[in-house]
């Protein structure tokens, strides 16, 4: 039993720890967060299109090869 309070101890220990050192951290302003998902976003676009494309040229020529 005395094991179980241990863990329960360490798991409240770690959960104040983690909210004390999110307390320290500094956030980006509301503006650079939007900016910040906007790049992210167009660029897996992009990136699935480039793959995308890639994939499809790769097949057509492994079929020519065929």
């Amino acid at each position: 039993m005395n094991k179980l309070f241990a863990v329960i101890a360490r798991g409240k220990a770690f959960v104040g720890d983690v909210g004390a050192e999110l307390k320290k951290s500094a956030w980006p302003p509301r503006s650079e967060l939007q900016e910040s998902t906007v790049v992210v976003i167009l660029s897996v676009i992009a990136l699935g299109i480039f793959v995308g494309l890639s994939d499809l040229i790769l097949m057509r020529l492994l079929n020519l090869v065929l």
